[in-house]
């Protein structure tokens, strides 16, 4: 315990200070994860947005104006044209998982799960949808809505929702794939927690066209409903949502499922 305390005192920290440095260091990683999957859709819709605006139009909670305007040029966010994310390694807990759809022939439903965040305008406001579904029927097993990027907010209640979708249904085997993009809300502590109590296995693409079916599902139901509504709130958003969510899963035929209906696909699977 001398030694320690020796060893605190020689760099200049107490433990106390030390483990606040750290404890900074991993809440900085984890909000840039969070913020960069959202800066990216933004900069694919306006590609001569400066930094500063960028900041205005998604107003993120935790991060100042400046800090913001730096990780953008940090992250090559900055260029008129993006053309590929630079990625960072650090030691502070941030993880990355294998893709474990590459490669991968699906068969039956309940194989592999994908997700991912979207966002959404209102008034110059932002708010954020994440969708959770089955990769073989393209089923939405699960989603949220919600005023900010945290994990409490995003990614957890969508899984909580498609895990108890699938209870109802009496099929939620062990070892489902659930596959994401690389965002800091898919490998948080409370998330994680949830993926091990019900075996999931965690997968992560390296590059957008690798989470396809999950990002597809946030332009139809962005492009295809939300964008033929008038919403002014996020109450209206939450509702249009659900009745989005409803036509696609029930009424919406797939070509890529012989234009049939992804729940009528899972009951045809099933039988």
């Amino acid at each position: 315990m001398g030694s320690l305390n020796y060893f605190f005192e020689t760099i200049g920290y107490s433990k106390q200070a030390l483990h606040q440095m750290l404890d900074r260091r991993y809440w900085w990683n984890e909000e840039i994860e969070y913020l960069i999957p959202i800066i990216q859709q933004v900069r694919k819709d306006h590609p001569t947005l400066s930094c500063r605006a960028l900041y205005y139009k998604i107003n993120p909670a935790r991060i100042g104006r400046d800090k913001f305007e730096k990780l953008c040029k940090d992250f090559g966010f900055a260029a008129s044209v993006f053309h590929s994310r630079k990625r960072t390694t650090n030691s502070s807990g941030v993880i990355r998982f294998e893709n474990l759809l590459d490669g991968l022939v699906l068969t039956a439903i309940n194989q592999a799960w994908a997700s991912d965040i979207t966002y959404f305008e209102i008034k110059n406001c932002f708010y954020y949808i994440t969708f959770i579904l089955d990769c073989f029927s393209r089923l939405i097993l699960g989603y949220s809505v919600s005023s900010r990027l945290t994990t409490e907010q995003t990614t957890l209640p969508a899984l909580k929702q498609a895990i108890l979708f699938r209870k109802k249904s009496g099929i939620l085997p062990e070892g489902i794939i659930l596959h994401s993009d690389g965002g800091g809300q898919y490998y948080d502590k409370v998330f994680i927690a949830l993926t091990n109590q019900y075996n999931f296995k965690n997968s992560m693409c390296e590059y957008a066209y690798q989470n396809g079916k999950a990002e597809r599902v946030n332009g139809i139901i962005k492009n295809n409903y939300l964008r033929f509504k008038t919403i002014t709130t996020i109450k209206e958003l939450c509702y249009y949502v659900d009745q989005s969510v409803l036509l696609y899963n029930e009424d919406r035929p797939h070509k890529s499922l012989k234009y049939v209906e992804p729940l009528k696909f899972e009951e045809m699977s099933l039988n």
